[in-house]
């Protein structure tokens, strides 16, 4: 394959996952490590990509991140009727993951004005002042680590590591968004990395996203769509529906 052919490929690939890492594209396109870095060289200097330790990501097209203030005003509506459909999958006695979007906010407010009583646990400090008035129904955990002013979460190692001290029924989360190859994006590498360890310690997992969510896209990518147990969606789209994924439009 010729080395244009080639990079307009990367690019593609890189258009529907939001990354690409240097052992991808040796095992992809057959080339050495040397070659797969100058692809990624030429497709910096086109705009096309931006290099990171390993491999490259999508440019600055993605989703600038806002703080938790700003997000919790978007679409404000959308996110209360995702909560109100999240709150009916659950029952009296469950352990629920909630984590750092204004999405899974919603739900919290919910928990508490129900009394529903559930275990949550949560790396969010506004979902923990959310429930902090409900104890004596809802039982509360935080998942520490280092805080990050903007988005009002805890992330990092000690985060991954107190989640996989855990296993629960459900996890409620949302994303920054949804690239085109149904690929879940986070603006925040180490926020990726707390959403993936969700994920993998969660029996059910739900997304829950709006239609902002909708042809954005982070710079970080999580997992892909079809790892999701259910989306709950305000908003369709022709990916939602990708690889067999269980979609339940709100």
């Amino acid at each position: 394959m010729i080395a244009e052919a080639r990079r307009e490929q990367i690019r593609e690939l890189l258009m529907a996952t939001g990354e690409v890492t240097i052992g991808q594209l040796q095992a992809r396109f057959g080339v050495s490590p040397m070659t797969a870095r100058r692809d990624l060289v030429v497709l910096e200097a086109q705009g096309s990509a931006r290099r990171t330790h390993g491999g490259a990501v999508l440019p600055s097209s993605h989703a600038p991140e806002h703080s938790f203030a700003q997000r919790v005003e978007v679409a404000a509506a959308a996110k209360l009727r995702l909560a109100d459909a999240a709150l009916e999958l659950l029952r009296p006695g469950e352990t629920v993951l909630l984590d750092s979007s204004s999405t899974a906010y919603f739900l919290a407010r919910r928990i508490a004005e129900t009394g529903l009583a559930v275990r949550v646990l949560t790396n969010s400090a506004p979902v923990i002042q959310a429930l902090v008035g409900s104890l004596e129904q809802v039982e509360l955990y935080l998942l520490g680590g280092r805080h990050r002013p903007l988005s009002g979460s805890f992330v990092g190692p000690s985060t991954v590591r107190m989640i996989r001290e855990h296993f629960v029924d459900w996890l409620f989360f949302s994303v920054t968004g949804v690239t085109a190859g149904g690929v879940l994006t986070e603006s925040d590498d180490l926020e990726a990395a707390v959403k993936r360890a969700m994920l993998e310690q969660t029996y059910q997992s739900v997304l829950l996203v709006d239609a902002f969510k909708l042809g954005t896209h982070g710079r970080q990518a999580i997992v892909p769509l079809r790892d999701v147990s259910l989306v709950l969606a305000e908003g369709d789209d022709p990916r939602l529906h990708a690889d067999g994924v269980n979609v339940r439009l709100v």
